[in-house]
């Protein structure tokens, strides 16, 4: 197939890239290389026979003319990260949310009708809770008071019991507890509405957190692994937030590429009109305390410091439940949680 990837310079889209070409498809890269996330102005390194053009998703005649000839588009092009503040939120709006309506709107117009989009574990906000009393529960806002205790656990909002966390699967109702999280959710509807109005087919892929060579160095919008890493490169210790006993999934960045591959050669198979979303974990539960850790560890130290400092549009724990990827495209992680920190900790970042 020929596909358009968006984003495609990035982090996560060179990694797909990458991918793609070595399965034999015909790869186009548009990137508005945005200086949040290439400070240098320059792409990342491109496999060899990639068509690299610099452009942003925002501008329909850009997007016109990279969609001709294509086959499929996947949609990697965002503003990622938790932002600053609500200044932010115009940028990420920007970005996100019209981007995608332009390259949807597109799309449509050019004929083009498969698309595999870029999502994100955000848009769940806090992940699966059970209380002993009350079973499945949806814990309510986190309170300044509570995190300024240092009561970073989200008790039962019927009885203030303590709550025992798990996988959060496809179907859970979406809570996205920030502007960016708003954003990603939107992104999806709106992907979701094209592939009705147009006969369109959409997999949304919710990454969770996503980590692995290449990474931008030094930038608030990085993931918690790359703020570690960078922290390490300077002779520095990692500060972990809250107590770090935060549960997250965290997936090589080469295994969501292959999530990509196998998104891409399923889509077309898909009924016309239709949406579906995937979970994309690794399957394995660590707390961001234990990834600090085993990142100082393999990289030579320091050790990581606990701060007891949070943001407040952070949620506790987000663990994914990806059984519906692996039974319906055959996807498997590949990269162990230890291996991945060992590559990681020694692989240098994108500056």
């Amino acid at each position: 197939m020929e596909i358009l990837l968006t984003g495609g310079a990035g982090f996560i889209g060179s990694a797909v890239a990458a991918r793609l070409v070595e399965a034999g498809h015909g790869v186009r890269v548009l990137d508005a290389l945005l200086p949040a996330v290439h400070p240098s102005g320059r792409p990342t390194v491109l496999p060899e026979g990639v068509e690299f053009r610099q452009g942003d998703v925002r501008d329909r005649e850009t997007v016109e003319r990279a969609l001709n000839g294509v086959d499929a588009v996947c949609h990697q092009a965002a503003m990622v990260g938790l932002g600053l503040d609500l200044d932010d939120a115009p940028d990420y709006v920007g970005c996100n949310d019209l981007g995608t309506s332009v390259l949807l709107a597109a799309m449509a117009r050019g004929g083009v009708r498969e698309l595999v989009l870029a999502g994100s574990m955000v848009v769940y906000g806090e992940g699966s809770y059970r209380c002993a009393t009350h079973g499945d529960v949806a814990p309510g806002p986190r309170r300044p008071t509570d995190l300024d205790a240092g009561r970073f656990e989200p008790p039962c909002p019927q009885c203030g019991a303590p709550l025992a966390p798990g996988l959060v699967g496809e179907e859970a109702p979406a809570d996205p507890r920030n502007v960016y999280a708003v954003t990603k959710l939107a992104q999806e509807q709106l992907a979701a509405a094209w592939a009705r109005a147009c006969g369109g087919r959409v997999l949304s892929l919710r990454y969770h957190n996503v980590y692995g060579p290449g990474m931008p160095r030094d930038t608030p919008y990085a993931g918690v692994a790359s703020l570690f890493r960078s922290a390490l490169a300077r002779g520095e210790a990692p500060r972990v937030f809250e107590d770090g006993g935060q549960r997250r999934d965290f997936v090589h960045v080469g295994d969501v590429a292959s999530a990509n591959l196998a998104a891409l050669a399923a889509v077309a198979a898909r009924p016309a009109g239709s949406a579906r979303t995937y979970n994309v974990g690794s399957g394995s539960v660590h707390t961001v305390g234990e990834m600090a850790l085993a990142l100082a560890a393999a990289y030579g130290g320091p050790a990581p410091v606990v701060t007891g400092e949070y943001r407040l549009g952070d949620v506790r724990h987000i663990t994914a439940d990806s059984a519906r990827l692996r039974a319906e495209l055959g996807w498997r992680p590949e990269v162990s949680f230890a291996e991945g920190m060992t590559e990681f900790a020694a692989a240098p970042l994108r500056g």
